[in-house]
């Protein structure tokens, strides 16, 4: 590791000359300079426990260290090491359903959880009901403890960890249906997944998730699947599912501005972004009729996150003109996920405003904690480990501002969006000061934005409340506000790249963000917390 880390930084100064100069005003230039520098294909997609996010946290570090901050990571360094693993299963695993053997994967697949899996051995099958039909499904209570057997409906078997979250006590969640999931979906199941080290005891228990075949379904009920009914228990499953863990190298990047003022600085705003993405595409794709094919789906959607999937019939109705693609530049064959917008752009703007408060005299009354975690596509697991076993004192972080993919927004990628378009997610949740504060700040603001909280309604399909690092924070209470731009067609594409960046735009939110940020650190007293915290900071987010 310690090679690793030094070959990597020995790098650095390549970088460091192809950087131009930053400044400590917010500007376009600067984030521009930054994003390529994060986003580009060198990088390798970033994703956490290779060498690509080595490489762009060892960035992060150095630019910390130029701009002045002091380092709060592991023993007086910027990096705070996390314990990631890959996980893998073995090729074949036998279960049995009370005497009938059960094999992977003929039988059965088991999907990589986040967190620790629960042991299926002993536990008895309970029919839950039709995946696509949340109506036919049984309550949380009768699912505790059982493997939750679900038909599989008219959605494909596939990504279902955030519609099941009822399920979340189960012993296990199945799918039947394995025998029509695509080669391309059961090759991408079979690949090892990334956690945290389950003995550290920072991963939460789950569910074990797997997908079945309809004939091994009918043997795990001890009926044809088309005849049972919600609640209808089956056969109790005997043996369990290995899990190899090799250990990977992962760490977030931590530090700090100090505040001026003696009786304030040992009270923190946090700001944090990942710095991490999803790494490479297997098999490399071409960019120009693939960015053209997602943006006519992204238009069938209305441009609307949230909205269903084009039918297939409505698919079939694409058709990407190749050739005429091709008369403008040759084909670009390209398998690097390069994560400009996700979360590039929340890396890079975090350095900016760390740039700005720097260069700030005097500084702000309270300290500026600045965390670029990593991990967060992987389930939130740099935000989890940092919150978990923070570098200062949970309890005096009085704020956490995430940022999370702030590039984008124009009407082109989001409907209703515009060159003033800002989403705002939890901010009102835990402190209602917080949120007026938030708005209060835009008020003042020359052009201010229209901001958006569609995507901050209780039980919107999105889910966004939960799936970026300020979770991890508001389950311990401590109040958060998440800003982005929001989704657009190349969100987890190999298309997310800096030259699809509004920069101007891009610019504008940092500055808004930096100037929240300010007006927390130098208010008299922290943001009032006065929603109720989460009971159990262990349970399941829910928004």
């Amino acid at each position: 590791m310690r090679l690793r880390t030094l070959a990597l930084l020995a790098a650095l100064p390549l970088l460091a000359r192809a950087q131009a100069p930053t400044t400590t005003a917010i500007t376009a230039a600067d984030l521009k300079t930054r994003l390529y520098i994060l986003a580009d294909d060198s990088m390798l997609g970033r994703q956490a426990g290779t060498d690509g996010n080595l490489k762009a946290t060892a960035y992060i570090a150095a630019e910390a260290k130029r701009i002045g901050l002091v380092p709060a990571g592991d023993s007086g360094g910027y990096f705070q090491y996390i314990p990631l693993v890959r996980r893998s299963y073995p090729q074949t695993i036998a279960l049995r359903a009370d005497t009938a053997p059960l094999t992977s994967p003929s039988d059965w697949l088991p999907i990589g959880a986040r967190g620790t899996p629960r042991s299926l051995d002993g536990a008895r099958v309970i029919y839950g009901g039709v995946f696509s039909d949340s109506s036919t499904w049984i309550t949380a209570a009768q699912a505790a403890g059982r493997v939750v057997l679900l038909a599989p409906g008219t959605r494909p078997a596939g990504p279902f960890f955030r519609s099941i979250a009822r399920f979340a006590s189960a012993s296990g969640i199945a799918i039947a249906g394995l025998e029509r999931a695509s080669p391309l979906l059961v090759r991408a199941l079979m690949r090892p997944t990334m956690s945290l080290r389950a003995e550290t005891g920072a991963g939460i228990e789950t569910p074990q998730s797997f997908l079945v075949t309809t004939a091994a379904a009918a043997l795990l009920l001890r009926r044809p699947l088309d005849s049972a009914a919600s609640g209808d228990t089956g056969a109790v499953i005997h043996g369990t599912v290995p899990i190899e863990q090799t250990p990977l190298p992962a760490r977030n990047v931590v530090a700090v501005l100090p505040g001026r003022d003696a009786k304030l600085r040992g009270e923190y705003i946090a700001i944090g972004a990942h710095s991490d993405h999803i790494g490479l595409r297997e098999p490399p794709v071409d960019h120009d009729s693939l960015r053209a094919y997602n943006t006519a789906v992204w238009e069938m959607r209305d441009r609307t996150p949230g909205t269903p999937s084009p039918a297939p019939n409505q698919l079939a109705t694409i058709h990407i003109n190749v050739d005429s693609l091709h008369r403008l530049r040759p084909a670009r064959p390209d398998s690097v996920n390069n994560g400009a917008d996700d979360d590039g752009s929340g890396s890079a703007g975090v350095l900016e405003i760390a740039q700005a408060a720097a260069g700030l005299k005097p500084h702000p009354k309270r300290s500026l904690l600045f965390v670029w975690h990593t991990g967060e596509e992987l389930g939130l697991l740099g935000s989890r480990w940092f919150t978990e076993h923070p570098t200062v004192p949970r309890d005096s972080i009085v704020a956490q501002l995430n940022i999370d993919m702030i590039g984008r927004g124009d009407s082109a990628d989001i409907k209703g969006g515009g060159p003033r378009y800002l989403e705002l997610v939890g901010s009102f949740r835990l402190s209602t000061e917080l949120g007026n504060t938030a708005e209060r700040v835009n008020k003042a603001r020359k052009a201010p934005f229209v901001i958006d909280y569609t995507f901050d309604a209780n039980g919107h399909p999105e889910n966004i409340y939960c799936r970026s690092d300020h979770a991890n924070y508001a389950r311990y209470g401590i109040p958060v506000i998440f800003f982005t731009t929001g989704l657009h067609e190349d969100y987890h594409q190999v298309t997310d790249e800096p030259q699809y960046i509004d920069y101007r735009h891009f610019a504008a939110v940092s500055q808004y963000i930096y100037d929240v940020a300010l007006a927390v650190a130098d208010q008299p007293q922290r943001p009032v917390v006065d929603k109720p915290k989460p009971a159990d900071p262990n349970a399941p987010c829910r928004q």
